[in-house]
């Protein structure tokens, strides 16, 4: 305990030297309880904005504090505009540390490295904040990576998150903007990736998820994982001797189509998203190679977006809706996806929307840039006050960089065409037996657990009742329209039962094997099912009705 006080009057006192070197005197006042700050760096450096200075401050600090104006650097719907042009200017400026992997190795895992590895090289691959990569041959000779995380990177970055959750209740204290801003859950969310991101289990994991999801997709490969030499400290992968997806002459001088490349690299990240809910956060050009055989290959998975199974189902319904045209239901489902909103005018969002749904379809397929499309959603976002789940802007994020990606070897991708094999797939599945059936078990289960909680709300009316504490206030306007919704809404609440009833009944009628029947299927159960779709039909009609 007294040894992380140590750590992070450390990093205190680092943060208070970089401060006060550029210029935020008032800031480094609040921290101290309002006392006068003495300048604590030999240089002050006061040029450029305020935006600017922020900026220059997060380098110094060094790699979390990177990473987390990086992470911020998309986040339009919190930050000013000009702070995030500057947050996108920020880059890893990341030294070579001097490892000996081979004591690493044996010391993490307990083995002789000359009972396992033939050769490990000892200048590193590439060097990044959290960790650096080696190669090395396995006896069989297999060609693997070994990622070796930096000593004490994990406590410099605990420490730093504390100095971080610091500065965030000093800003909320500060001013309303933090609260306004809900900079903890930004922060929180922001803690949380990064954690995973320094954790090689983590990153094993992913890996592995990833080879389940595509074990059988015969586009792309995904690394083989060493798990016996795979801990939170060391990951060891198959090394892939790949081309780099942006180099347009070594692919064709291999005899492999950019443009065929571009489309697989866009449709495998769209898999990722709407098969799985399960994708790489950071598509970049340097995490993509192609295999000489026309595999694409996805690598370095410390950072994933991961899809919840509800908010994947509402995903699918906004996209159907944004196929459709239909402004009402896309504001409607991204309301159901938000962590929370504020919606001013609730006319004005929608109309935004259709502004965004008029942009697309009347430009030309070829000319749609997803990121104008991004920026413009975003916008109206912020402008109604939607704070979207971290999910959310890790698409955004994504599909910018796998879109540029594409461009970069082939300026005529078609994003939309891209996307339609999967809004194909999405309009089948939700008028399938299967999910038509799910769908009226589901209403059949909710309306039979409303009904459970009527007796116990009905007691607590009576309860009150008879102690004398029931009040009623009501204000009755159009009375007329009030009863023919209510009479509306019973008759579609009856249909609603009879469907659900009518489809348990005819799946059992179905199983069974008893009653006249139409070559394998039995009759009653074929009558039962248009039966179910002529009332579907109905309730729709009845509903959609203005």
């Amino acid at each position: 305990m007294f040894d992380k006080q140590q750590r992070k009057l450390k990093r205190s006192a680092k943060l208070f030297s970089v401060l006060s070197k550029y210029g935020f005197k008032d800031v480094l006042a609040r921290m101290q309880g309002g006392k006068k700050v003495e300048d604590t760096s030999d240089e002050i450096v006061s040029k450029g904005s305020v935006y600017e200075r922020i900026r220059l401050v997060l380098e110094e600090l060094g790699p979390t504090f990177v990473k987390l104006g990086q992470t911020f650097s998309n986040r339009e719907d919190l930050l000013p505009k000009e702070l995030i042009q500057e947050l996108q200017k920020l880059q890893d400026k990341v030294e070579t540390v001097e490892m000996n992997v081979e004591d690493i190795l044996e010391n993490e895992f307990d083995i002789s490295v000359n009972d396992h590895f033939t050769e490990i090289q000892k200048v590193p691959l590439a060097t990044a904040s959290i960790a650096q990569v080696y190669k090395g041959i396995l006896n069989d000779g297999t060609e693997v990576i070994l990622k070796i995380k930096k000593p004490d990177v994990q406590t410099v970055i605990e420490d730093d998150l504390l100095l971080i959750k610091d500065l965030e209740k000093l800003v909320s204290s500060y001013s309303e903007i933090g609260e306004k801003l809900n900079l903890k859950q930004a922060i929180s969310t922001f803690e949380k990736s990064l954690l995973e991101e320094v954790s090689l289990i983590n990153e094993k994991e992913n890996i592995l998820q990833f080879r389940r999801n595509f074990k059988s997709n015969k586009e792309t490969y995904v690394p083989k994982v060493y798990e016996e030499f795979c801990n939170n400290n060391v990951l060891c992968m198959e090394f892939i001797d790949g081309i780099k997806v942006t180099d347009k002459s070594i692919l064709l001088a291999n005899n492999i189509d950019p443009v065929n490349i571009s489309e697989i690299g866009l449709r495998l990240f769209v898999t990722q998203i709407m098969d799985y809910g399960f994708f790489h956060a950071d598509p970049h050009a340097g995490n993509i190679l192609v295999k000489k055989d026309g595999k694409v290959v996805f690598i370095d998975f410390g950072a994933v977006g991961k899809i919840p199974p509800n908010d994947k189902e509402v995903l699918e319904n906004l996209i159907v809706s944004f196929v459709a045209k239909n402004p009402h239901k896309i504001v409607r489902y991204l309301k159901k996806m938000a962590i929370s909103y504020e919606i001013p005018d609730e006319r004005r969002f929608e109309n935004d929307v259709e502004d965004i749904l008029n942009f697309v379809h009347s430009t030309s397929l070829k000319e749609i840039n997803a990121q104008v499309i991004i920026n413009k959603m975003k916008d109206v976002l912020t402008d109604n006050r939607l704070q979207m789940p971290d999910y959310f802007y890790l698409l955004f994020k994504g599909i910018t960089l796998i879109e540029g990606v594409g461009r970069n070897i082939n300026p005529d991708l078609d994003v939309v065409k891209s996307l339609s094999p999967f809004t194909k797939k999405i309009f089948a599945r939700k008028i399938s037996p299967q999910n038509l059936f799910k769908s009226g078990v589901d209403r059949v289960m909710n309306f039979t657990d409303n009904v459970d909680e009527i007796p116990r709300e009905l007691r607590s009316v009576l309860q009150k009742l008879d102690e004398n504490k029931f009040t009623v206030s009501s204000e009755i306007k159009n009375l007329e329209k009030t009863n023919q919704l209510i009479k509306s809404s019973i008759v579609n609440l009856i249909l609603a039962m009879v469907l659900g009833a009518n489809i348990i009944a005819t799946s059992i009628v179905f199983v069974s094997e008893a009653g006249p029947r139409i070559g394998e299927l039995s009759l009653v159960a074929v009558l039962g099912f248009i039966f179910s779709i002529f009332l579907v039909i109905i309730i729709l009609l009845r509903i959609t009705r203005k």
